[in-house]
């Protein structure tokens, strides 16, 4: 059952949202009373699942598609909250990766945002927010392999600085939300690289979702206007 919240009358929109950190986020504004669609890729059973728990209205989308991805976000109405989580990750050496796999990277993980948040900002109510969900490693790289996938979260940085001045007359605000390790499928806390990530960390565990998901509810909620263009580190002393 919904609860009345912070976002009670809210419409939102959270791309990559049937699984991990996206999941999370879906919850999150759900439980506090906002009307939320969300996107996915190609696991329909999961995002039917989170669609039963909250609520929330679900929609197949190709990230990588740009007039997929925008003509969702327009058919979604006006906005008060937009949440770019959907992504990708490709690791290996930049000199053998696939450049298909590559520009399909960049096509996710920059495009989709990029596209996203143009499209929502045309209907998007004054005060409104757009998050993006970046990494550490736009801002740090602490292991080989990993090139593609940092220029990519690098990129999301600069939009944001950018948007922030382009919607701020508008008060809309943009940040982005850059987890360190955090326990999902794609980098579950028993893993192999396990020992090696918490070496490095100042709290020896991975992060958990439900976390990442509660620094996006405050950055998106009312005590957040004044915070726009900025990153927001949550990494468990990685990057210290």
């Amino acid at each position: 059952m919904k609860r009345v919240g912070n976002f009670s009358g809210k419409n939102i929109l959270v791309t990559g949202g049937s699984r991990g950190i996206g999941a999370a986020i879906v919850r999150r504004f759900a439980n506090e009373g906002a009307t939320v669609h969300f996107t996915y890729a190609g696991n329909k059973a999961a995002a039917d699942a989170i669609a039963a728990e909250t609520g929330a209205k679900p929609a197949q989308v190709d990230s990588a598609d740009r007039k997929a991805v925008m003509a969702h976000v327009a058919s979604c109405g006006a906005l008060d909250i937009l949440v770019c989580n959907a992504g990708v990750a490709e690791f290996g050496d930049p000199t053998t990766l696939a450049p298909e796999a590559v520009e399909r990277l960049f096509a996710i993980n920059i495009h989709g945002p990029y596209f996203a948040a143009a499209e929502a900002a045309r209907k998007m109510r004054d005060n409104g927010r757009i998050l993006i969900i970046g990494s550490i490693n736009g801002d740090t790289m602490p292991f080989p392999g990993l090139t593609a996938y940092a220029v990519s979260k690098s990129a999301v940085q600069g939009l944001a600085r950018g948007l922030s001045r382009d919607l701020g007359p508008r008060g809309i605000t943009v940040n982005v939300v850059q987890p360190g390790p955090v326990n999902t499928d794609m980098n579950p806390a028993d893993g192999p690289m396990k020992e090696m990530m918490h070496a490095g960390l100042s709290i020896k565990r991975h992060g958990r979702v439900e976390e990442v998901a509660a620094m996006v509810a405050f950055l998106a909620g009312p005590d957040a206007g004044f915070i726009t263009g900025a990153m927001h580190t949550i990494d468990g002393g990685l990057g210290a």
